[in-house]
């Protein structure tokens, strides 16, 4: 038994560990379910230290409740279930360059979603995210990009941004306004995955952390804006996560649950690492889950519908205004015959 597991963790953090290139994980999208002539698109999306399929794979019965026939797809058969992979180590979410790697990260989220789904010729299919821990917070930053793209060759882009009409958030910090509080869940995400993937310590992890939750109050301050728009459920973890020296919450309730109009919160009996781990239809928080998807699948083809007319309305009134300005800017002919 060790005496004192912060010193192993501290020397470890001390010691410079590459990890391979067979250890990145690379962006993709996958779909892993798809019903019948779908009618919404499921999106899954990790976090950190996670993984595309096993993030929300049962370990005690190796079922993923996503793809599983006797699970999601047989309560919404309707569905079409995708899931986003990236390179999420500790040195690519919370270092010194996290700000540039996590919107790298939300620009190939939306750009993987929009070529999937223009190759399937189903850009107007809404959307609804599924995301564990920092996974929201990628998703926010990809709303956030996709929503400023109104640029006549970039509007493409904002596909994902229209389109989107739920959000699942499972253990993802909310807190946008209370760095300590942020920087406490960086270091408490820290401890719960340094022991399964040690590639991820460097010298620089302890000052990154600060640097780190900097950002993700800035990304989650960047999308309050535009909550309104979207349906959303917050879910909290009610089991205590084992942190090497303590078990401890990672992400306390009223961050992972803030109290806002028009939304959703409940508690799962989980950690923080199993909350997205559903072993059976019959496992406890799993019809929560799939109900709220189920009222999400029903509600929202009338509403993405009606969205995309009144986007497809605003972008030519805007398309028109920039071709009137365009006119009035250009400088007059050079009338030779008058010079």
């Amino acid at each position: 038994m060790l005496k004192n597991p912060r010193n192993m963790l501290k020397r470890l953090a001390t010691e410079k560990i590459e990890a391979t290139e067979s250890d990145i994980e690379p962006a993709a999208l996958t779909e892993i379910y798809c019903g019948h002539d779908p009618v919404v698109d499921i999106v899954a999306v990790h976090g950190l230290n996670g993984d595309a399929f096993r993030t929300f794979t049962s370990k005690t019965s190796g079922q993923c409740w996503l793809s599983n026939p006797d699970m999601l797809p047989k309560d919404l058969p309707s569905c079409r279930v995708l899931t986003f992979s990236y390179p999420a180590t500790v040195a690519n979410v919370l270092s010194k360059t996290s700000s540039d790697r996590i919107l790298q990260h939300a620009q190939t989220l939306v750009a993987e979603l929009v070529a999937d789904r223009e190759l399937a010729d189903a850009v107007d299919r809404p959307i609804i995210f599924v995301c564990h821990s920092l996974g929201g917070i990628l998703v926010k930053r990809a709303l956030v990009y996709s929503a400023s793209r109104t640029g006549n060759r970039i509007e493409h882009l904002r596909s994902v941004f229209v389109s989107t009409y739920g959000i699942l958030f499972l253990a993802t910090p909310h807190d946008g306004s209370d760095k300590a509080k942020l920087g406490s869940f960086a270091q408490k995400l820290v401890d719960s995955f340094v022991p399964t993937k040690m590639v991820d310590t460097s010298p620089q992890l302890v000052a990154s952390i600060e640097t780190g939750s900097e950002v993700l109050q800035e990304i989650t301050d960047n999308f309050v804006p535009l909550m309104k728009r979207f349906c959303m459920y917050f879910f909290w973890e009610q089991h205590k996560t084992d942190l090497i020296t303590k078990y401890d919450y990672v992400v306390e309730q009223s961050s992972a649950a803030p109290i806002l109009d028009n939304t959703d919160r409940a508690g799962l009996p989980y950690d923080h690492r199993s909350i997205c781990r559903f072993a059976s239809r019959a496992a406890p928080g799993y019809r929560i889950v799939a109900a709220a998807l189920r009222r999400y699948v029903r509600d929202a083809p009338d509403i993405v519908a009606q969205r995309w007319e009144d986007e497809r309305s605003m972008m030519q009134s805007l398309r028109m205004t920039e071709a009137r300005e365009l006119q009035h800017s250009r400088p007059p002919l050079y009338d030779a015959g008058k010079a």
